[in-house]
């Protein structure tokens, strides 16, 4: 359990999360404007989206379905009817002066798993899902005494995610996003891009003493596109109420925006309620109606979601739930794995897991590459498990193998075997000539082994693996040892 210690009591944090995901469609939600990201400034701007008088939305039916498929990935209930509404208010990136959003959401109420802070399952309820409009995007930092409206963003399709304040700790609150964006990107509806904007969140944050019932005021923190900066902002914010309470002080429902080089949040206004939006229906837009038809024709498309995904991981391939956990996490990782291991599921998948948790990811982190950017082929890792397996190569062998794979990726671990005379030892007589040699030259560590001292096998194992090279069946070796000595 995530508690904050306060001078007078022992404090919990209570976070509510609204995950914004831009919906993977090749036009907006109400006109035909382009959705591509980096197109230069007001390019991607239709009549619709400049809000000129006269011009009506007309609602794309792609981001609808597209919504109704992540809804379903949430475990959630699909609304039959939906109903747009106008929510007011003025800001120089938003034309029309109102965003096009739901009050009545296109789907309900849902959940998703994730992990306490004592490694146990947790349900994190989802209180809705509703289709919207993005808004523009001011800039800055463009020049020192005005700010430029880039309004290619603009009428972008969006679906908005909402939690009940189940979240407990900065901890639950990442894996918590991390978990949306798994499920959007194996659905294809989000592409999750958090560093593009494409995917955000706003985080609602508050106290309480443990124990205590009810909820206090809170303080949003607004567009957080980073889970490190999620948990940063959550982490400061929690510490600061609790002194604030501590010290007397009322807390202000207020948006805040967080500083990345401080690891603070300040305070940007004041929060609004619904009711300062005036919602209205939308009156160009009539209901939107979905029927049970669509929406099973849409379970029908959904692919094999990541929770699924780790249980086959962990019953087909034997691994472990950290491996599977790793392996599930990315789809590309996922099928990268997969098409290693190939149809020896049980043989490879093991070894296959390790080496990719292990060299592989340590190798990417190292490089701040991408798994993207994985200079590996599958079928380059597959070949060098495979001489594992079958005893060409031994471990450490292995390890030098994929340093040079990693220097010439497009050598393969074959031909590197073949090139450098890498092949193991498993001659038995070629072995116990190498044995005997190492006896002979040590005879003080013979001595103590026969004295009791059984763990000098290994450092003789290591004596007979340097003179041949690293080549020599190391299992051979301690049994021919373990035979000669003990």
């Amino acid at each position: 359990m995530y508690v904050i210690k306060g001078q007078t009591a022992d404090w919990e944090v209570v976070v509510g999360l609204e995950v914004h995901c831009q919906i993977i469609s090749k036009s907006k939600l109400f006109s035909s404007s382009s959705t591509e990201f980096g197109a230069a400034p007001n390019t991607q701007v239709s009549f619709i989206d400049s809000a000129m008088p006269g011009m009506l939305p007309v609602l794309n039916q792609e981001c609808v379905n597209q919504a109704i498929r992540t809804g379903l990935g949430l475990n959630a209930k699909i609304n039959n009817k939906s109903v747009f509404a106008r929510k007011n208010y003025f800001y120089a990136d938003l034309p029309q002066g109102y965003q096009i959003s739901q009050l009545a959401p296109l789907v309900g109420e849902g959940y998703l798993e994730i992990l306490d802070d004592d490694g146990n399952p947790k349900k994190v309820r989802i209180e809705r899902l509703h289709v919207e409009q993005d808004a523009g995007k001011s800039v800055h930092d463009a020049s020192p005494t005005q700010t430029y409206i880039d309004l290619n963003r603009v009428g972008t399709g969006l679906m908005e995610i909402v939690s009940y304040p189940d979240i407990s700790s900065p901890s639950e609150a990442g894996q918590y996003v991390k978990k949306i964006r798994q499920i959007v990107r194996a659905l294809g509806t989000c592409d999750g891009n958090m560093e593009e904007g494409s995917m955000r969140a706003d985080v609602n944050v508050s106290v309480r003493k443990v124990g205590e019932q009810g909820y206090r005021t809170r303080c949003e923190v607004k567009n957080m596109n980073s889970f490190k900066f999620i948990q940063q902002a959550i982490e400061y914010e929690a510490k600061r109420q609790v002194e604030a309470h501590e010290a007397g002080e009322k807390i202000v429902q207020s948006t805040l925006q967080f500083d990345k080089a401080t690891g603070e949040t300040s305070v940007m206004r004041s929060k609004e309620d619904a009711h300062d939006y005036r919602y209205f229906p939308e009156p160009d837009l009539a209901p939107l109606i979905v029927t049970d038809e669509l929406i099973e024709e849409l379970r029908k498309t959904l692919p094999e979601l990541p929770d699924a995904k780790k249980k086959r991981f962990m019953s087909e391939y034997q691994i472990t739930d950290f491996d599977a956990t790793l392996l599930t996490s990315e789809e590309e990782i996922s099928t990268y794995y997969e098409k290693t291991v190939g149809q020896e599921k049980i043989a490879k998948g093991k070894t296959v897991a390790n080496w990719m948790t292990g060299e592989l990811f340590a190798y990417l982190n190292k490089s701040g590459l991408d798994f993207s950017q994985n200079p590996i082929s599958s079928q380059n890792l597959s070949q060098l498990v495979d001489r594992i397996l079958d005893k060409t190569i031994s471990g450490n062998i292995a390890k030098k193998i994929w340093e040079m794979l990693l220097e010439i990726p497009t050598l393969t671990p074959d031909e590197i075997i073949e090139k450098e005379g890498l092949k193991q030892i498993t001659d038995t007589g070629a072995i116990e000539k190498a044995v005997d040699d190492v006896i002979a030259n040590n005879p003080d560590k013979v001595a103590e082994i026969k004295a009791g001292k059984d763990k000098l096998i290994g450092w003789l194992t290591g004596q007979v693996m340097q003179i041949t090279g690293g080549k020599a069946n190391p299992a051979m070796v301690q049994d021919l040892l373990k035979k000669k000595l003990l």
